[in-house]
């Protein structure tokens, strides 16, 4: 894996419905990012935070909450992700709400032109203006990077389609709109929702999904929000559902995709320290960035 980490923080929380979420990138280098990754040896570059515009109240446009704003700071990312691509090394994004996987998938699949993602949720984000409950735009990136939705999100970086759903797959689902289910039936994606990940087991689980995304791929994304987990082990999140995946397995996943060394760029978001507790969900994502660095007991 690359040693050469480029860290960028993107403070949104325009995507969702509960405040706070911007905070993330914050929390997560208050509980130590920079200097966990650079005790293992990672060179480390920590470029600060795309700047966000934050209305007082939003403009909805066609059921898309913060459209202006959203498509803004993404296409800034876009080209803050795809500058550190051109240079060789390996953005680490922390968001933030997971509509910042629209500038972020948009910024490395510039590079990539076969790009694989894995996409740890307890939601599918394939909502559109059509089919989202919320307008909320956090429930819609994978959709738009996909080439489904608004055209303003589907073309953040001049181009659509980002990805092909051959080469995405989904673990820890557990809440899916009608819409979203439609969709992945449609197009075939794979999801792996936690019935298949009890019934499998996690192991099972990353073997298939890390031989799904590499057959046809140049890299892989690795898109985390921490939601994917079980509230017990990751409370600090705006739209949690109990059910999820354990710390455990959470760490297992990642130090598989770090034994199969298959990514070249990751982002963990939806870390919010206003619903937390002492910081303990950035520490989770801490820990499991740790994980998908190699980081090994022995």
């Amino acid at each position: 894996m690359n040693k050469n980490i480029s860290i960028v923080g993107v403070p949104m929380d325009l995507g969702a419905d509960r405040r706070g979420v911007d905070m993330g990138p914050s929390a997560i280098r208050y509980a130590g990012i920079v200097a966990r990754l650079e005790q293992m040896g990672l060179n480390i570059e920590d470029k600060g935070d795309i700047s966000v515009n934050r209305p007082h109240r939003y403009m909805e446009t066609e059921n898309h909450k913060y459209l202006d704003e959203v498509v803004e700071a993404n296409a800034q990312l876009a080209t803050v992700v795809s500058q550190i691509m051109q240079e060789g090394r390996f953005p680490l994004i922390l968001g933030g709400d997971h509509s910042i996987a629209l500038g972020t998938i948009a910024g490395v699949a510039q590079k990539v032109r076969d790009l694989g993602v894995i996409w740890f949720d307890a939601h599918g984000d394939l909502n559109t203006g059509e089919t989202s409950p919320s307008g909320n735009i956090h429930g819609m990136p994978l959709a738009a990077s996909l080439g489904y939705g608004h055209e303003r999100l589907v073309q953040i970086g001049g181009y659509a389609p980002k990805i092909k759903p051959e080469n995405v797959v989904i673990i820890g689902a557990r809440s899916l709109d009608e819409g979203e289910r439609e969709l992945i039936k449609r197009i075939g994606m794979k999801v792996f929702t936690m019935h298949e990940v009890d019934k499998l087991g996690m192991a099972r689980v990353m073997d298939e999904a890390i031989d799904h995304v590499s057959k046809q791929t140049q890299g892989v994304h690795l898109s985390l929000d921490l939601d994917g987990l079980d509230p017990h082990d990751a409370p600090g999140v705006g739209t949690p559902v109990i059910g999820g995946i354990s710390y455990r397995e959470g760490h297992l996943a990642m130090e598989m995709l770090a034994d199969a060394d298959i990514l070249c760029s990751a982002e963990f978001v939806e870390v919010n320290p206003i619903l937390d507790q002492r910081n303990h969900t950035a520490q989770v994502a801490v820990a499991l960035m740790s994980s998908v660095f190699g980081d090994k007991l022995l």
